[in-house]
């Protein structure tokens, strides 16, 4: 066949027939003139196009497929399929200049460089990015592809037939990876806390399905907005523009003045395409997750005004970038994972946002509204911070899960931020609250809705039950105060003039070692999972709750046992604890490291006591510290002092009780504040009362 041609696999014939694709393979073997594979492998073969179609059209098995779906199959079947992004970029580039043409009854195909010269008329911008994608003269492939999309704009419309192709597009497996569309009652939702503007943007625009709303509905109140947007991928940025701007064309039709979108190429955190830009409305489906997002390039960075979002926050140093392109009295609206309300990791940033009043509202929204994620996303507001907006130093909070089924998405929110700026507030019991920053700005400052709502039906806490608490909670102070370990003064003792020991003379004496975490590789040919100790782990002194796959050059040697003395490899203070009997065989995970003591000469709690005291982070980090000022923790830089056995015993038991002490100190606090908010629910309700 002739290189460029049509091809379809067994699975596209079977579309095509409405059949199943064992009814393909039956085919095959009872008729002699089925066409024979031109390419392929004998066990996913492919054809002819053109060839298929006449044999089915013969035995009368075509199905009678709409244009559009003749269209899309021609699109999909493209080879190589790594190339469809282009492919649906030049189909849009071609639906947009017919659409511009005054005469739309051409009976030539426009050349590539036709619609170049065209597409230069209209902006030189996405011409620059259409020639990017475009070949010098159109393929067999492209041919037919063009004709069958060409005809396709001619009997729906050249923009209905472009919105078409990219919505199959959006759910079709060769789009590239990573593209999250975003359904269209999430960004109309999105639109309705964000209200209009004359300037938009959208930092991470995906195919532009929010943008593309934004300036439609603009165009529909015949209020002009002006869209700008930024994507890291070339193909994504194509499509947003020419779905801005076959809107554009419209807006032009109906005599509405407003100037064209601009949409930009590039990494919008590292580099930032308009800087300058202030934009009325900010919003953005931005992706989540990212780990190198350009933490240690950034962190002298004017836009953290909040603070430096720690590495493990890229979502917070997204939120920072729209506020940093808002205008004063702009609205930033962001859809965010639900972990971000909530990770310790970001607490002060979060803090920030809140005490100084940019954080405005958030909104829980159900589970599984946009796949392939199954978990229930949040969407932020946020503004610049201003006191005379309405209802200053309070935070809404909305969980749409709770809402009345029959209610539509961006009614529910609309109703709720409606309301919340307004002056006639009014909230409503388990569905959304305005509610005083300061029950927010605790040491969690914890941002998910459905903490501060009172379930629908809730019953007020059993008045018996808490005073039942009240007791078990005075039990455990006895208990922080019973792991206080007994001291006193001494003006001289032996652990102070003891000498010192380098641990790294004593590793190299086999008297102590070091071991840190296996390097993994990447394809072990195996589906099996070892379980794994966390940083988190370690500090806490729980069980292993990390998992990774299980490493086939495994030694035994890196695996946690009794005795065993854990360190951090980063943090701002050395914490080292021995091991628990719940850790002990567990792997080393990323970011932990141990300690391993000949046990007849040191004592474990001993040790993890006098590393951990407060000067000693100056002398164990390397030269080179990370830039959110943790420090790297190398353990062979340490000294110890060197005491008898026995005289490291009674150390050890105190340092011992030191771990326990804050271990139940820290289980106290929490236990206490939900207590006081208990309490506090029973005498609001009536169910408690003060004590005569």
């Amino acid at each position: 066949m002739t290189p460029g041609e049509v091809t379809l696999t067994a699975s596209d014939i079977a579309r095509l027939a409405n059949v199943g694709r064992a009814a393909v393979s039956n085919w095959r073997r009872r008729y002699a003139d089925f066409p024979t594979p031109v390419g392929g492998t004998p066990a996913s073969p492919s054809f002819d196009a053109r060839e298929v179609a006449d044999w089915l059209r013969q035995h009368g098995r075509l199905h009678q497929a709409s244009t559009e779906q003749w269209a899309w199959r021609h699109i999909e079947s493209h080879q190589p399929a790594t190339q469809i992004s282009d492919v649906l970029g030049i189909c849009g580039a071609y639906l947009l200049v017919r659409s511009d043409q005054t005469d739309t009854a051409g009976d030539t195909m426009l050349s590539p460089a036709q619609l170049v010269d065209h597409l230069r008329t209209l902006d030189p911008g996405l011409t620059a990015l259409v020639d990017t994608v475009l070949p010098p003269v159109w393929t067999a492939q492209l041919t037919t592809v063009l004709t069958m999309v060409d005809q396709l704009g001619a009997e729906q419309g050249h923009e209905t037939a472009f919105e078409y192709l990219h919505s199959r597009y959006v759910a079709s497996a060769n789009s590239l990876s990573g593209l999250a569309g975003t359904p269209d009652s999430i960004a109309e939702t999105m639109l309705t806390l964000a209200g209009s503007g004359a300037r938009m943007f959208d930092f991470t625009s995906g195919t532009g399905s929010i943008l593309r709303m934004a300036a439609d509905q603009a165009l529909t109140n015949r209020a002009p907005t002006r869209c700008y947007a930024q994507e890291i991928k070339p193909q994504y940025a194509l499509i947003t523009l020419l779905r801005l701007w076959f809107v554009h064309l419209r807006a032009r039709r109906a005599g509405i003045e407003v100037e064209p979108p601009v949409v930009h190429v590039g990494d919008s955190l590292l580099a930032d395409a308009m800087p300058d830009l202030r934009a009325d409305v900010v919003v953005a489906n931005f992706p989540f997750g990212i780990h190198d997002w350009g933490h240690d390039r950034l962190a002298y960075d004017p836009r953290w005004t909040y603070g430096l979002p720690p590495r493990t926050e890229p979502e917070l140093a997204w939120v920072q970038h729209a506020l940093a392109h808002l205008s004063p009295d702009g609205a930033v609206v962001v859809l965010m994972p639900p972990a971000a309300a909530v990770r310790p990791a970001g607490r002060r940033v979060r803090a920030e946002l809140v005490r100084r009043g940019a954080l405005r509202a958030i909104i829980a929204l159900p589970a599984g509204l946009m796949p392939p994620t199954g978990i229930g996303l949040h969407v932020w507001v946020l503004g610049q911070p201003d006191p005379t907006q309405p209802r200053a130093g309070e935070l809404l909070v909305v969980d749409t899960t709770a809402a009345p089924a029959d209610q539509s998405l961006p009614d529910i929110v609309g109703t709720a931020w409606r309301a919340y700026r307004s002056g006639r507030y009014d909230e409503v019991p388990s569905i959304h609250r305005a509610i005083p920053v300061i029950e927010v700005l605790d040491d969690q400052v914890d941002l998910t809705p459905q903490r501060y709502l009172a379930k629908a039906g809730e019953l007020a806490p059993d008045p018996g039950q808490t005073i039942a608490r009240i007791g078990e909670f005075e039990q455990l102070l006895d208990q922080v105060r019973g792991t206080l370990p007994a001291v006193r003064q001494l003006n001289s003792s032996a652990l102070r003039t003891a000498p010192q020991a380098d641990i790294a003379d004593l590793i190299r004496s086999r008297s102590i070692s070091v071991q840190r975490p296996l390097s993994r590789s990447r394809s072990t040919g195996t589906t099996a999972t070892t379980t794994v100790l966390t940083a988190t782990d370690a500090l806490s002194g729980g069980p292993a709750t990390g998992s990774a796959p299980r490493n086939t050059n495994n030694d035994p040697a890196s695996r946690v046992r009794a005795n065993d003395i854990l360190i951090t490899i980063l943090g701002r203070n050395i914490t080292a604890q021995v091991a628990t009997p719940d850790q002990a065989g567990a792997e080393l995970g990323p970011g932990v490291q141990l300690m391993r003591v000949d046990t007849t000469r040191f004592d474990p709690w001993f040790i993890a006591g006098v590393i951990s005291r407060t000067d000693n982070p100056h002398g164990a980090d390397r030269t080179t510290s990370t830039s959110n000022g943790a420090l790297r923790i190398e353990i062979r830089r340490l000294t110890i002092p060197v005491l008898p056995l026995d005289q490291q015993r009674p150390y050890g038991q105190a340092f011992r009780q030191l771990i326990e002490f804050r271990n139940h100190l820290d289980r106290a606090g929490t236990t206490g504040a939900a207590l006081a908010r208990e309490i506090s629910d029973g005498l609001t309700l009536g169910s408690l009362g003060p004590s005569s």
